[in-house]
C-alpha cells in the first residue's frame, strides 16, 4: 500500500478576529456537529452567533485551521479545524492543553490534514509551557483512534492496575 500523499494543505494558528478565520471556524465547528461523529446536529443559532466572541474572550483558547490551496490564494477553502484549551495539571504543576474538537472535511479525510494541524498544535502548547496534550474519542471512532495513536497519544492513566480513565460528563441547568 503507497503512503498517503501530502498536499499543499495550508495549517495556521486562527486568528479569532479575522473575519475569514471565524467564517470558517463556525462553518467548520458546524459541520462536525452535523457529523455522526458530532452527534448529528447542526450548531444552534446561539453557538453560531456567539461562539468567535466567546472563544476570544478565553485567553485559554486557541484554534487552528487548515486551508486547502497557497497561501496567496483568497478563495482557499477551509477544510480542518482543531479547537484547544488550555488546563492545568496539578501532577506535573504545568499547563497542559486540551484538544477539544478535530475536524477534517470527509473529502480530505485520509490526508494527514488532522496530524499537521495536531503539530501545529502541539507547537503552540510547547510555547505555552504545556507538559501534554490531552483529548477525548469516541471509542467507536477507529480511524481518529489509529490517527491518534499513530502520532503519539496514549490511553490515559496512572497505574495500569486501575485502569483506563474514562471520560464523564453532567450538563448543568
Amino acid at each position: 500500500m503507497n503512503p498517503v500523499p501530502r498536499l499543499p494543505h495550508r495549517v495556521v494558528q486562527v486568528d479569532y478576529g479575522k473575519p475569514q478565520h471565524a467564517a470558517a471556524l463556525v462553518a467548520l465547528l458546524d459541520a462536525y456537529a452535523c457529523d455522526p461523529m458530532g452527534g448529528g446536529h447542526p450548531l444552534g443559532d446561539f453557538a453560531r452567533a456567539n461562539l468567535v466572541a466567546a472563544l476570544l474572550a478565553r485567553p485559554a483558547a486557541f484554534s487552528v485551521l487548515a486551508f486547502d490551496g497557497n497561501a496567496g490564494d483568497q478563495s482557499v477553502q477551509p477544510i480542518g479545524l482543531v479547537n484547544c484549551f488550555e488546563g492545568f495539571s496539578t501532577f506535573a504543576c504545568q499547563p497542559l492543553v486540551n484538544v477539544h474538537d478535530v475536524v477534517v472535511l470527509s473529502a480530505y479525510r485520509g490526508q494527514r490534514v488532522a496530524e499537521k494541524m495536531l503539530d501545529l498544535v502541539a507547537e503552540i502548547a510547547r510555547a505555552r509551557g504545556a507538559c501534554k496534550l490531552t483529548l477525548e474519542v469516541l471509542h467507536g471512532n477507529q480511524a481518529a483512534v489509529k490517527l491518534y495513536e499513530r502520532i503519539g497519544f496514549s490511553h490515559y492513566q496512572l497505574d495500569p492496575a486501575m485502569g483506563q480513565a474514562q471520560f464523564f460528563q453532567k450538563w448543568l441547568s
